[in-house]
């Protein structure tokens, strides 16, 4: 009885031994292999072939949520000059506003890129002032209800240079215009025609800018694109400067089709003549935009070295 037990347990004891070599087999040899596949897959792409990135054509529209900051003085041309104002502290303009902005771009080449972008903003207010304000030919007393406009519309025109040019990643250099069509008016909100009275003052700028541009895939299906620009021009009764910047990450849906969250600011002062009136406009916004951006036609071709 006791050798029949004995070979027992010895037997017991052998079994779970195999048992346990067996059970280890699978996770010695299959664990590297799993591990090695999902590597594969992550590598597994050509940075020039995805279908996002490289096309010869790359239309976006979205929305745009700015915060602004805005101010104006107008005077007349006989010496007397407004004051400055600030619009959304003085006349009750919202910061925050959401706008329309749309850009299209063309790949002519491996290097060269043409770029195209439109913004409009339109904002209203109405407030009873707090301080006496000159604008234009008239005063606006303290205590007066007014009515206040700014329409800005900017179209961008721009031609890029990549001399750095990777399957992933882009650096170069762009010239470009801002053309800004803005006009800015106060009224003042009488009981009749006769008792109101309102000033406008409207103006295009042609502000051209200078700047650096890098584009870089950062996985598969995420980019990144950032630019900065700047300038400072005269151009007969217009003198302007400008300062722009952008940073986007870039996230594939599907195929051609994707989503871009960003951070956009845009800062802008002109001085204006005109026959009547002089003006002085300074304007800021910053803000996050999310767009939706179509890529097609053919690839461009890029060289590892």
């Amino acid at each position: 009885m006791k050798k029949i037990f004995s070979l027992l347990i010895i037997s017991l004891f052998w079994f779970s031994a195999q048992a346990q070599n067996t059970a280890e087999i699978p996770v010695e040899t299959t664990l590297p292999t799993l591990q090695n596949n999902a590597s594969e897959k992550l590598q597994d792409y050509d940075a020039g072939d995805l279908p996002w990135h490289g096309r010869r054509f790359k239309f976006s529209a979205g929305v745009f949520f700015p915060t602004n900051n805005t101010q104006v003085e107008v005077g007349s041309n006989n010496g007397n000059f407004g004051k400055e104002i600030d619009f959304e502290k003085d006349l009750g303009f919202k910061k925050s506003t959401t706008s329309f902005a749309g850009a299209f771009e063309w790949r002519i080449s491996r290097r060269s890129r043409m770029g195209a972008e439109y913004f409009y903003l339109k904002r209203t207010s109405t407030k009873t002032l707090q301080k006496e304000i000159e604008f234009g030919d008239h005063t606006y007393p303290v205590n007066a209800t007014v009515s206040a406009f700014l329409d800005n519309e900017i179209y961008r025109i721009t031609y890029g240079y990549a001399f750095i040019s990777k399957p992933k990643y882009e650096i170069g250099a762009l010239i470009g215009a801002h053309i800004m069509l803005a006009d800015v008016g106060l009224k003042l909100e009488g009981a009749t025609a006769q008792i109101g009275y309102h000033d406008d003052f409207g103006f295009t700028a042609p502000l051209p800018d200078l700047g650096l541009w890098g584009e870089f895939v950062l996985a598969k299906k995420w980019g990144l694109y950032v630019n900065t620009n700047y300038f400072a021009i005269k151009i007969n009764n217009i003198d302007g400067r400008i300062l722009s910047y952008n940073l986007s990450v870039l996230y594939n849906v599907y195929q051609n089709l994707s989503l871009t969250a960003g951070y956009t600011g845009l800062n802008i002062r002109v001085d204006a003549e005109k026959d009547r009136l002089n003006g002085f406009f300074k304007w800021g916004y910053n803000g996050p935009t999310l767009t939706a951006t179509y890529a097609f036609g053919n690839h461009v071709k890029f060289y590892k070295h």
